[in-house]
């Protein structure tokens, strides 16, 4: 999202908020018990939690809120002692209400694996979010993320494994409880903390595999790629650079993730003026995926003055996209466009 939509996303936000608007509600209602397991409606996966904070106490809050027209869970779990510590934040949307952000919204994610669609992100902010085909629920989807206020610098590696295990663990419980039909994943056993990888085209593994044949690259003036693990991420990114120079990307949205961007593009279309875009209908708690391509703001080619790039057709564009598009929503199990 650019800064200037940003900006008028997170104002016209507050505005709502401050009127009294439909795009949240503040009604919060309480429906948890005392009983740790009662919170998140009897989602929180607790034993997960208590592995996260050591096997310390734990202390929980939960409510049920209105967001865009549909009742949402937030849980918040904390160790029970002094001395303060990070906090596990979870969410637990039904699929329509798709204010995407976090995890299930950034595009540096990993994705979680073990049979999950969902994201696991371990840089300044970790968490973790999984959605679930789930028909009894709006939009035909579930989808939980998990959070914690803590820096990743500041947590073990067993604990940001537990980190997804919350979301997983937390995820299968909810599913359970609203009957989904969609088929679960197993227990993460592992994250994956890849960052960004940048390797020739004809070399690309991950999110930029299959994407360039070499004919292509030689015309749309691309060497390299910076790319990151490949799976069933809710958003995923793939770049396309020359040399250091970065001239243009692609990503992937998938379920709340595409319905947020396509909700701000057409809501502010000035700040994706010149992308080039597709849908693809997956079906599903997916519902509609979303892709995009972006050519890099000042970006120019190797020897080039800043700001200057050499022209790549918009056809040339297009297929790329749709190669993207069609190599990504393969791996999220949606059907060739």
């Amino acid at each position: 999202m650019t800064r200037l939509r940003l900006s008028l996303y997170v104002g016209g936000l507050l505005l709502a908020l401050v009127a009294g608007g439909l795009a949240w509600t503040a009604r919060f209602r309480d429906a948890d018990g005392d009983d740790l397991a009662d919170r998140c409606q009897g989602a929180l996966a607790v034993d997960e939690a208590r592995e996260f904070f050591d096997g310390a106490g734990l202390r929980a809050r939960g409510h049920t809120g209105e967001w865009v027209g549909h009742d949402a869970q937030w849980c918040s779990v904390r160790a029970d002692h002094e001395g303060g510590g990070p906090t596990l934040k979870l969410r637990i949307w039904p699929r329509a209400a798709y204010r995407a952000s976090g995890p299930a919204a950034s595009a540096s994610a990993t994705p979680i694996g073990y049979g999950w669609t969902g994201s696991f992100v371990s840089g300044h902010s970790p968490g973790a979010a999984v959605l679930v085909d789930c028909r009894p629920m709006a939009g035909a989807g579930l989808l939980v993320e998990a959070e914690t206020s803590a820096k990743s610098a500041d947590l073990t590696p067993r604990q940001m494994l537990q980190l997804a295990r919350v979301a997983t663990e937390t995820a299968r419980r909810a599913a359970d409880r609203a009957k989904c039909e969609g088929a679960l994943g197993e227990r993460p056993e592992t994250v994956d903390r890849t960052g960004w990888t940048t390797r020739p085209v004809d070399r690309a593994t991950g999110t930029c595999h299959d994407v360039l044949t070499q004919r292509e690259a030689a015309r749309s003036h691309v060497t390299d790629v910076s790319e990151k693990p490949a799976g069933r991420a809710l958003t995923e990114q793939c770049a396309m650079n020359r040399g250091e120079s970065r001239l243009f990307h692609m990503t992937a949205y998938y379920g709340p993730s595409a319905e947020e961007e396509m909700h701000l593009d057409g809501k502010y279309p000035g700040t994706a003026q010149g992308a080039h875009t597709r849908t693809l209908a997956c079906g599903g708690a997916i519902g509609t995926a979303y892709f995009k391509l972006e050519r890099t703001e000042n970006a120019g080619t190797a020897g080039e003055t800043a700001g200057t790039r050499d022209p790549v057709d918009s056809a040339t564009l297009d297929r790329i996209l749709t190669s993207y598009a069609t190599a990504s929503g393969k791996r999220h199990g949606c059907p060739a466009p």
